[in-house]
């Protein structure tokens, strides 16, 4: 349904928008005042696949171009309230936004900071493009939203990350020249939600612009020193204002003459118009910020970066760059020894996963207090707020070792020993969400509990029960 907006758009903001697209202004401001959303899920491909996705969704469902494993949905679907999402199947996301993942090649094996992650859209795009090899570290600043990311990594059984809740400028002195990748999705004014959030409408300025533009200085400046030689940086914003997208990007070509911004439209060529995409915009950059004596060809590389505006495609609006860091890949490490388990804990865990897993999830076992966790290389951590130290595989109680549902949830069925699908048709998923006990069918021991063919969690077969460990907080109704 299409609904005028409540909230008028600012008159600085207007003036300045139809200045920069003359001729496309009054399609730009019309698909602005209209609240016409564009719903879109990105499917897991660490849990599933695209096709296999499609072909077993009860739902109508469209490609987002620019992203594989995007489609748009109906309103009316409500994929979130499906059994499915609770596996981590999809991740919903808007669907301009699923073009800073895809376009920013994180490769397996790789170290990857996602320096301003949360909710998590990103981070677990690029755990997809990773297929769980690598160091995934996702950064949040503030508390709360740093718990909400660390819970929909766990959801969406991503084993080789770590979250973090720290200020850039500790997290750099921290991890000098250390990361391969590093994605900066930067705190911003949000113009380009207007349409989808309309309550940010009255919080905008032109001294918030300014403001907005500082902090994303800062906050790059900190994500080039953890940039190791010959890594890639990713810029991003959800907002139009050239003060925060080219002219940022220039500022930091001057100040880092050993930074290049790549030409993403001559890289992307004819999908360029397939995918609605718009350039970056130099002229738009003002005399004092192209700082030529300083670097006369910084404002022109601009033209590089990737436009996403709301009237020339099916999402919000958006801006991307993505800039290299000369020199050979030189790679810093983060120096430090993890707590291991000591034998008896090392016995346990191997206990639990003869008897329970097919294949063992491989990396580096650490302990923190009593709980045992995995990470894909020795990195030290000391000193930093880590709400996720990795994979966290369990707890030790008494001389036994329980699985964390965080392990189950990055499981697939074929790496389980005793395995029990839900079948839905029957209520049997509602049953497990609501925390119900169910039938064990035969099973012995802990039991992988899945719905549609993914993870949902532990159960415990005992006799004839499979008594349900999905975790309390979760549980629905």
């Amino acid at each position: 349904m299409i609904q005028e907006q409540s909230a008028a758009l600012p008159a600085a903001f207007e003036a300045r928008m139809r200045q920069m697209l003359g001729d496309e202004y009054d399609a730009f401001e019309k698909s602005m005042r209209e609240e016409d959303r564009y719903r879109s899920l990105r499917v897991n491909t660490l849990k599933t696949d695209p096709g296999t996705f499609a072909g077993q969704a009860v739902w109508q469902l469209q490609p987002v171009p620019w992203e594989p494993a995007g489609f748009y949905y109906r309103e009316e679907d409500r994929p979130g309230r499906h059994p499915w999402h609770e596996t981590g199947m999809y991740y919903i996301q808007e669907p301009s936004a699923m073009a800073v993942s895809a376009l920013a090649g994180a490769r397996p094996g790789e170290r990857v900071l996602d320096l301003c992650a949360a909710p998590g859209g990103k981070t677990t795009g690029l755990a997809a493009a990773m297929e769980g090899r690598g160091l995934l570290a996702a950064n949040e600043i503030h508390p709360q939203r740093a718990r909400i990311l660390a819970q929909n990594i766990e959801r969406m059984g991503i084993s080789n990350a770590l979250v973090i809740n720290e200020d850039p400028h500790r997290l750099a002195e921290h991890f000098p020249a250390y990361f391969d990748r590093i994605i900066v999705d930067a705190p911003c004014s949000g113009e380009g939600m207007f349409r989808k959030e309309p309550q940010a409408i009255p919080n905008w300025s032109p001294d918030n612009v300014r403001l907005c533009a500082e902090r994303q200085q800062d906050i790059l400046e900190q994500a080039v020193s953890m940039l190791a030689d010959g890594g890639t940086m990713v810029y991003s914003t959800c907002t139009f204002a050239p003060e925060e997208d080219e002219e940022t990007i220039c500022r930091l070509l001057c100040a880092h003459p050993e930074l290049t911004c790549r030409d993403l439209p001559a890289e992307l060529g004819d999908r360029m118009q397939v995918y609605g995409f718009d350039c970056g915009h130099p002229e738009w950059i003002t005399e004092e910020a192209a700082g030529r004596a300083l670097r006369p060809d910084a404002a022109d590389q601009t033209a590089g970066a990737l436009r996403l505006w709301p009237h020339r495609l099916r999402g919000e609006g958006h801006f991307i760059a993505i800039l290299t860091k000369d020199g050979s890949r030189l790679r810093r490490r983060a120096g430090g020894r993890l707590r291991g388990p000591d034998r008896t804990m090392q016995g346990l865990w191997q206990a639990f996963s003869d008897a329970c897993l097919r294949q063992p999830p491989q990396g580096i076992l650490h302990l923190f207090g009593s709980e045992l966790y995995l990470l894909p290389e020795e990195v030290s951590l000391q000193g930093l707020k880590v709400l996720r130290p990795g994979l966290h595989l369990g707890t030790f109680k008494k001389n036994r070792f329980e699985p964390a549902h965080a392990l189950a949830m990055s499981l697939r069925p074929r790496e389980a020993v005793s395995v029990r699908p839900l079948q839905e048709e029957e209520g049997e998923a509602a049953a497990w969400l609501r925390g119900e006990s169910l039938p064990a069918g035969g099973l012995k021991g802990w039991t992988l509990v899945t719905a549609g063919g993914c993870s949902l969690g532990w159960g415990k077969a005992a006799g004839h029960i499979l008594k349900n460990h999905y975790p309390k907080g979760l549980r629905r109704g």
